[in-house]
């Protein structure tokens, strides 16, 4: 794939790759399991919606407050594929929501070992949408992978319903979700594309929540509502810094390290630890997921 080049201060800087290494740990291994734990807290208590609309409010001020100084606040609306950007935005939406309502019955660390499918299937939907052409290899690495989710899930057990199904469902609108950034990369620059990704989820949720919304009752409720926001805010600065500092290839394995961190507080906070399988599923998928991301790397098409 081909995509013209990014402004200076965004391209990756080789003395920096250590810090851009170090941010995605910390984005991966505590923010965003930070933000999912959170957010199953609060979804026992609160609409799905109302999490939602908070956590698109939070990132989408904070990208404002982050970005707007240098580029202007009109600037960071001036997209080249309007169409695209929105398309991207009522994805991230629907994974949100798929994906909070499911943690509502699905452990913290099923759900994120689940979720990196969405890499996989980003390999499948290159080739419809990006025109991008994947080889036996790759393919291969696809289907290792789902395997490695099946093993997770086991079919006719009692984790296959429709909670499984919706982390799925999340997992296919992420993926869209990543092959149309790499579309719109091609044109816009990362602070508009920062900004646009949580613009439908923040107008979408302001006119759904309210009709079930809920004030938090305690000061334990509040500090989740803004924890949610730190987190995510954080998170996905963390993400773009380190993309910025380091080259994508070698930063984005770091990312699994999300199981990690979800094992953790899904053990402290509620007492889930995965068994033996999901283990083994888990292990599958993210070297699955690693072998893809290197190829990808490497510019090897057909590969």
């Amino acid at each position: 794939m081909s995509t013209n080049p990014q402004p200076e201060s965004w391209k990756p800087s080789e003395n920096n790759t250590l810090r851009g290494i170090l941010l995605m740990c910390i984005t991966a291994v505590l923010m965003f399991p930070l933000l999912n734990a959170t957010v199953k807290f609060l979804v026992s208590e609160f609409s799905v919606w109302q999490i939602v609309w908070a956590r698109a409010l939070f990132q989408f001020a904070f990208m404002v407050i982050l970005f707007a100084p240098k580029s202007g606040f009109i600037s960071l609306f001036r997209t080249v594929h309007p169409v695209r950007q929105g398309l991207r935005s009522a994805l991230q939406l629907l994974a949100m929501v798929f994906y909070f309502s499911a943690l509502e019955e699905i452990s913290l660390p099923t759900a994120t070992a689940i979720g990196f499918t969405a890499p996989l299937m980003v390999v499948g939907f290159s080739v419809p949408l990006l025109g991008e052409s994947v080889g036996l290899r790759r393919w291969g690495a696809v289907i290792i992978g789902f395997v490695g989710a099946l093993i997770i899930i086991r079919p006719g057990s009692d984790m296959t319903d429709w909670a499984t199904l919706y982390v799925f469902a999340g997992a296919i609108c992420y993926a869209l979700y990543q092959a149309l950034t790499r579309r719109v990369s091609e044109g816009d620059d990362p602070p508009v594309t920062a900004v646009y990704t949580v613009v439908l989820a923040l107008i979408g949720s302001s006119i759904i929540a309210p009709f079930d919304m809920a004030m938090p009752s305690s000061s334990n409720q509040w500090l989740a509502f803004i924890g949610l926001g730190v987190a995510g805010a954080l998170g996905h600065f963390f993400l773009i810094r380190a993309y910025s500092m380091a080259q994508a290839s070698i930063i984005s394995p770091f990312d699994y390290g999300q199981l990690i961190g979800a094992t953790i507080l899904g053990y402290l906070i509620w007492g889930d630890f995965p068994d033996l399988w999901t283990w083994v599923g888990a292990i599958i998928l993210v070297l699955s997921g690693i072998y893809v991301a290197r190829r990808e790397s490497k510019g090897i098409k057909g590969g």
